[in-house]
């Protein structure tokens, strides 16, 4: 028996928009700093661990690939920790309307730029990694 239904949206037709790559994207950043903690428990399990592992944990870290990886785990903490603040706003009635949606999207955007700008200038600033 065939029924005359709507289908859903597929991604053939779907056209991406702001608030849903951020949604997507606030996941992710979800799992990577789930990685990542586990990364910053290793390195202080290796600090507890002695000199040696401590130093194999910081030859690591410090290597382009850990720098590439804390780099990303950094942007990923800011990125989930300001849009984590938009939706603690909508949970509390705050910008709801599209405008304001979209508006708090591009601070959330701007504001994990600033961030990464000013936190990454200081490490090399002060001559870290």
């Amino acid at each position: 028996m065939a029924q005359n239904r709507p289908l859903s949206p597929h991604l053939m037709i779907y056209k991406p928009q702001l608030t849903s790559a951020m949604s997507i994207l606030h996941r992710i950043t979800g799992v990577a700093l789930t990685a990542g903690s586990l990364l910053l428990v290793w390195w202080i399990a290796a600090l507890a661990a002695g000199p040696e592992h401590f130093a194999c944990a910081q030859a690591h870290l410090s290597a382009w690939y850990g720098k590439v990886i804390l780099f990303g785990f950094s942007l990923a903490f800011y990125y989930h920790l300001f849009n984590g603040v938009r939706h603690l706003l909508w949970d509390f009635g705050y910008n709801l309307s599209l405008s304001g949606v979209h508006r708090t999207g591009y601070f959330v955007l701007g504001a994990t730029a600033i961030a990464m700008v000013i936190t990454w200038g200081l490490i090399f600033w002060c001559g870290g990694l």
